[in-house]
């Protein structure tokens, strides 16, 4: 078996599960965001009174933080006060960050766990070797309920990723050239494996980004086998006891790819679809309005860091708005002490409170008709950011800096050298 079936054969209490089989498997940690206030009402609605465990439970609001709106501002008054009600510890309001990062820096997430939540970017658990996946609101609910959720066991293909990146090159642009060579419909319903001495290389928020973005292929989950890295960062969030399952080295991949990205360039996902991926020198002038580095894919302290580095000692350029949104307030705290926040400050960028700002389209920096954005969030669908004439060019942070800095799509490789790049998830 495939150490993704080994999770789910434990969790169903099975001693194998095969893909394709329904299995009834034990969640460990259910999250919701504040989108899904519909998961509370379900949970009323099946007639719940007590959720089935307050510890295997967590509520973050991340995704309107603060509430830029009155119904946002009840939504998220309303699960403080059930977070309240049914003894849930695990409640992180506006001021922690973005739920994936949240979650890993709080000690919530393990090798070999089983994590629900209602964010299809769920999969970037992978990078923990957990199984991380999203659902809806009425699929929580029952979770709330019951501790339990049904899955089809995906099968599960392998992406192979070879070769030492070029100064310049990030993890954003691997998995945007993947995307663009595989396409958005690779791994519907099923498992990533990510694997290959880039992987064993990439730091812990590199694996993260990767891992994330899985989903834009369709992926139920992704996978990247821990090793010591990972061990050590999660032996030193939690006290959790884990065990690291391995995959059998018989098993057979429903599929297999190989990249090697030795000579990958920076990459752009044009708009309006992720896998528009193409080099970046293959773009003609694009002026740009707004760059926003951030989210999930883009906020971490690493990809502060290297934006500071580039843009020290420069402005931003006088017809572009930089919008720098820390992931979470570790993230926050650490990008203060280092001196990234005061250097990008100086330079003229915008910093907005830990969270995932515009890139859902809701508030804190929303785009206007005809307006370009370069952003290093997850998807440039029309009207992802903002208005549906906006587009949206999906970079890495690099990337994204070097445009601040010019107004204009740019490679960012005649801007710095990569050699000292942090390791921080």
């Amino acid at each position: 078996m495939h150490a993704i079936e080994k999770v789910l054969a434990r969790a169903s209490g099975k001693r194998e599960v095969k893909p394709g089989e329904i299995i009834q498997a034990k969640i460990d940690l259910a999250e919701v965001n504040d989108l899904y206030l519909q998961t509370i009402k379900s949970f009323y609605e099946m007639k719940g009174t007590k959720v089935w465990d307050p510890d295997k439970i967590t509520f973050i609001l991340d995704h309107y933080a603060p509430a830029p709106s009155i119904q946002a501002a009840s939504n998220q008054k309303e699960m403080r006060e059930f977070c309240k009600e049914q003894g849930i510890k695990h409640l992180f309001d506006v001021n922690e960050g973005v739920c994936h990062q949240v979650m890993v820096e709080e000690g919530l997430v393990w090798p070999g766990m089983i994590l629900v939540a209602t964010d299809s970017h769920t999969t970037t658990h992978g990078a923990f070797g957990a199984l991380g996946t999203g659902v809806g609101a009425t699929d929580l609910a029952t979770i709330m309920l019951t501790g339990e959720l049904w899955f089809k066991v995906p099968e599960v293909i392998k992406i192979e990723i070879n070769g030492k990146l070029k100064s310049g090159v990030m993890a954003k642009d691997v998995i945007l050239h993947i995307l663009s060579k595989l396409g958005t419909d690779a791994a519907v319903y099923k498992a990533i494996e990510y694997t290959g001495e880039t992987v064993a290389e990439m730091s812990i928020a590199e694996r993260m980004v990767i891992c994330n973005m899985a989903v834009e292929m369709g992926a139920k989950t992704s996978y990247i086998q821990p090793d010591e890295k990972i061990i050590a960062y999660v032996k030193e969030r939690t006290g959790k006891t884990f065990e690291i399952l391995k995959t059998d080295d018989d098993y057979e991949y429903a599929a297999s790819y190989t990249f090697n990205v030795e000579d990958l360039k920076p990459q752009v996902a044009l708009p309006h679809s992720v896998d528009n991926g193409v080099d970046i020198d293959k773009i003609k002038e694009v002026k740009v309005d707004q760059v926003f580095i951030g989210t999930c894919t883009g906020g971490r302290l690493e990809d502060i860091e290297v934006a500071a580095r580039i843009i020290k000692n420069n402005k931003i350029h006088r017809d572009t708005r930089l919008l720098v949104i820390p992931a979470s307030k570790e993230v926050l705290e650490k990008a203060i002490e280092k001196g990234y926040m005061t250097t990008l400050i100086k330079a003229g960028a915008t910093f907005t409170s830990p969270g995932c700002g515009p890139c859902l389209g809701t508030h804190q920096g929303l785009l206007a008709p005809g307006e370009v954005c370069a952003t290093t969030s997850s998807r440039n669908f029309p009207g992802r950011m903002g208005s549906t004439e906006a587009d949206i060019y999906l970079v890495s942070p690099a990337t994204a800096a070097a445009i601040a800095i010019t107004g204009k799509i740019t490679d960012p490789r005649g801007y710095i050298e990569m050699s000292g790049k942090g390791g921080e998830a």
